[in-house]
């Protein structure tokens, strides 16, 4: 047993050394000689205002409380006060007043970076956004007015131009080749403290926060002052713009967001060009494909954008597109989830004819569309009108139903569906209401509340009941399972 012991004790020993000498060879990296070659093309850019004397003059953009920069614009955007705006080093004192009683004020702080010796550098479109004046700062202490060529709020990038030759660019990469646990780092002014380097690692990427733009999620610590700055690989290459930050104080909490480069060059070229981004849309809202959806509708695996609503008269709609419909295709390109349809439409030129591929009851369908340009800001207008109800007798689902008029089908483009008088059991488990309208049951339309009761009669209680509904200008699918009932 001694004996035993003392191997166990030598083999111990033995993998420790060898670990150790692992660990020995794999030196971590020195970013030293990257941040000398990049930073000097990462600038700090201060962006100031002229307020009027009118108090009802706003400092800064109304955003709601839960808005990722509610935070940045609260602590860097002031509001003008009697003691003057506070800024981040404590209270600023106003600036000159104008002709016409007007002043300027710190407005907000922010980074970017050069693109181009002859003075285009990129930056975040909240970072100039309401700016009235734009001063540039370089690492060497020059300083230069910055103009916008344009801004795109749906990518939050911009482009600003400096009078300016010869200045130091950066390496444009491509963030399509970075690789989950690669190391990058960030350059900024954090807070207003210029030129600060913090490094990580990516996290993750084609991380979904916004319709038109896959992340790049690192651990990288970036902070109010540090959006629209670099994010930098270990070859000294741009890959991403910091723009956004996980954080319920307002500072880093561990979770930062970067624009990738390949879709901010994208933007700025047509900023160049024009001043704006022209994108194009169908006319659809769309939502995830769930599992349960998936097998309730036929789909072998959960993919593809599921059609909520389609615009009235809108492209989709004269193609021939229906809510409930899951498009699987765009001009070949597979829809793997929902997010890619809005970014490959987005990209597709105004006028260009397309064919886009539906599952609809078990099968595909290929529809001709024609993509028109998206307005500006474009919003969705909402009714969130319902039906109202009548009568009957609940059924296994504990949903009572009543045939819907065939005026009312005409007024909401359906061909056929029954509305929902009383919920219970089920079906208000699932979150059904009085005033909803059901198209199909298990993919099959339901023409009036007979043919429905004797579809839900039908129903094997042991699997799933996939039931398409429509709320106000909203249609979805809803899932019943066994155990809700």
């Amino acid at each position: 047993m001694i004996v035993a012991f003392h191997r166990w004790i030598l083999a111990a020993a033995l993998t420790v050394a060898a670990f150790t000498a692992h660990a020995q060879s794999v030196q971590l990296p020195d970013f030293a000689d990257l941040v000398e070659r990049v930073g000097p093309a990462v600038v700090n850019i201060r962006t100031t205002a002229r307020l009027s004397s009118n108090p009802s003059a706003q400092g800064a953009p109304e955003l709601d409380e839960n808005d990722p920069f509610y935070e940045f614009f609260r602590r860097f955007f002031p509001q003008p006060g009697p003691q003057g705006p506070q800024g981040p080093q404590g209270p600023q004192r106003p600036g000159p007043r104008g002709p016409r009683g007007e002043r300027e004020v710190p407005r907000g702080l922010g980074s970017g970076f050069i693109i181009s010796a002859d003075g285009y550098l990129l930056t975040n479109a909240h970072v100039v956004e309401g700016a009235d004046e734009i001063i540039v700062t370089l690492p060497d202490r020059r300083e230069f007015k910055g103009r916008v060529v344009g801004t795109d709020r749906r990518t939050d990038v911009a482009l600003v131009k400096v009078e300016a030759t010869g200045l130091p660019s950066t390496r444009i990469g491509d963030s399509n080749k970075l690789r989950v646990g690669e190391w990058v780092i960030a350059i900024g002014s954090p807070f207003g403290l210029d030129s600060t380097v913090t490094a990580g690692i990516v996290s993750a990427k084609a991380r979904e926060t916004g319709d038109f733009l896959p992340f790049i999620q690192t651990d990288v610590a970036v902070n109010p002052g540090n959006s629209g700055g670099p994010l930098i690989n270990l070859k000294g290459e741009v890959v991403g713009i910091n723009s956004q930050i996980f954080t319920t104080s307002g500072s880093y909490a561990g979770i930062s967001f970067a624009i990738p480069i390949d879709e901010a060059m994208r933007v700025q070229e047509q900023l160049r060009t024009s001043g704006r981004v022209i994108r194009g849309r169908i006319g659809v809202e769309i939502g995830e494909v769930t599992k349960d959806v998936a097998e309730g509708i036929g789909l072998q695996k959960p993919q593809g954008a599921l059609v909520s609503r389609v615009e009235r008269d809108g492209p989709a709609e004269k193609a021939g597109v229906e809510a409930g419909d899951v498009i699987l295709k765009f001009d070949g390109r597979t829809i793997d989830r929902s997010s890619d349809l809005p970014r490959i439409v987005g990209g597709t030129k105004p006028g260009t004819a397309s064919t886009i591929t539906v599952w609809r009851k078990g099968a595909n369908r290929d529809l001709k569309i024609t993509v028109v340009e998206m307005a500006p800001d474009r919003q969705a207008s909402r009714r969130g009108e319902a039906p109202k109800g009548g009568g009957g007798n609940a059924n296994a689902l504990g949903l009572t139903v009543s045939d819907v008029p065939a005026e009312r089908l005409k007024e909401l483009r359906v061909r056929s569906a029954v509305q929902v008088d009383a919920v219970d059991g089920a079906a208000a488990r699932v979150g059904l209401r009085q005033g909803d309208l059901i198209l199909a049951v298990n993919n099959v339309e339901v023409g009036n509340a007979r043919q429905f009761n004797d579809q839900v009669a039908k129903l094997d209680p042991k699997r799933n009941a996939v039931l398409l509904i429509r709320r106000g200008e909203q249609s979805t699918f809803v899932i019943i399972r066994p155990t809700d009932r």
